[in-house]
């Protein structure tokens, strides 16, 4: 399979994998294949890449983190949740609709046993694929990532727990900001900033007397956007005044925030949006969990076209856990841009003079489209 912006996508190519909505129903299956129509309505809705059948990548799979039965149970849970609490001002004080702390609780066991499972799992993109309120799919990837460095950092199960709620409820405060605000494409305006910017204290104050739900899951919401200088929101605190939970979500929050389609921008890849969380290392992040989350993030998305500094382009097949950044790339065009008839691969581990210097170069996909 074959990883492709949708703006490079055209008639006559097949799914690899599904398209989901925000229901967590199957949209479109996969080996379903793609016309001009469909493609257009998937750029509506706002899917920036989908995986491609391709006969000379037909033996590459792009692994998920979680399953698809708990993606669809967790996508949904929190979407009848989230659903529930908009447009419910927080006005009786001790009251939170509906009570969340149990469903949430038990996704989260469901999430940490299948993160669990995988000896040597890495952050990989979640949003591949799936048509969806930003909001529930934003927080579903958060909390996975989150609860993977969880799980890496040596928390014990109960932490991980607490951790992964506080990032699956880091951005509830937003079901109370007005939908106009939320999904405007255009700049907000210095008062509607302020309003959303609130979205920190809501989601304190929905969460700080919930039942059977840790008070820090609460200030994880307050916190996740304060940073290590004290440039950050709503109360300006720095460094140790901020839970180390809350760092970590902030981190997280951002990377994704980055590399998710919004109503306002197009998303960045993964190497993109790393280089832009370490100009902030010390300053915004703490430097120790940002690199934790670089040795733990997928950079180049498996099945993703690559340019080498070598001239040869190829796509990206397998991952190097020890060294996430260096993946082994299999190559289907050599330097002069002629297509291999017997495409090889370079572990980019074991050739540390070979770098990849460009990604989704927008060529030879007719190739593509005829090579199914």
């Amino acid at each position: 399979m074959r990883l492709l912006p949708i703006r490079q996508c055209e008639p006559g190519m097949k799914l690899a994998k599904k398209i989901f909505s925000s229901d967590g129903i199957v949209l479109l299956g996969d080996n379903q294949e793609l016309t001009a129509r469909l493609i257009s309505r998937l750029e509506q809705c706002g899917v920036q890449y989908v995986y491609i059948a391709d006969r000379r990548t037909d033996d590459v799979n792009a692994p998920s983190l979680i399953s698809e039965e708990t993606f669809r149970m967790a996508i949904k849970e929190i979407r009848t949740s989230f659903r529930e609490l908009m447009g419910r001002p927080n006005n009786r004080k001790g009251v939170t609709y509906p009570f969340i702390a149990q469903p949430f609780r038990n996704m989260m066991n469901s999430i940490i046993d299948e993160l669990s499972s995988q000896q040597e799992a890495v952050i990989m993109l979640m949003n591949m694929g799936t048509v969806d309120h930003y909001l529930y799919q934003h927080s579903l990837n958060v909390g996975v990532y989150t609860t993977l460095l969880g799980i890496s950092r040596g928390y014990s199960r109960d932490e991980v727990v607490t951790l992964g709620m506080g990032a699956l409820l880091h951005d509830v405060g937003k079901t109370q900001i007005a939908m106009e605000i939320l999904q405007k494409p255009d700049g907000l305006t210095s008062e509607e900033y302020q309003l959303m910017k609130n979205h920190t204290w809501l989601g304190y104050e929905l969460l700080k007397d919930e039942p059977n739900l840790p008070l820090l899951v609460a200030h994880c919401a307050l916190q996740h956007h304060e940073r290590m200088d004290g440039s950050g929101y709503p109360r300006g605190v720095r460094g140790n005044e901020i839970h180390d939970y809350a760092k970590l979500i902030g981190l997280v929050d951002s990377y994704d925030a980055m590399t998710t389609n919004r109503v306002y921008r197009s998303p960045i890849l993964p190497h993109d949006a790393m280089e832009r969380l370490y100009a902030g290392s010390g300053t915004l992040y703490d430097q120790s969990m940002l690199e934790l989350f670089r040795d733990k993030v997928a950079i180049y998305p498996i099945g993703i076209s690559v340019k080498l500094n070598t001239g040869e382009k190829g796509v990206v097949v397998d991952m190097n856990h020890s060294y996430p950044q260096r993946p082994i790339v299999r190559i289907l065009y050599n330097e002069a841009g002629e297509e291999l008839k017997s495409p090889y691969e370079i572990d980019l581990s074991k050739r540390l003079t070979v770098m990849i210097e460009a990604v989704n170069e927008e060529e030879h996909e007719a190739q593509l489209i005829s090579g199914m």
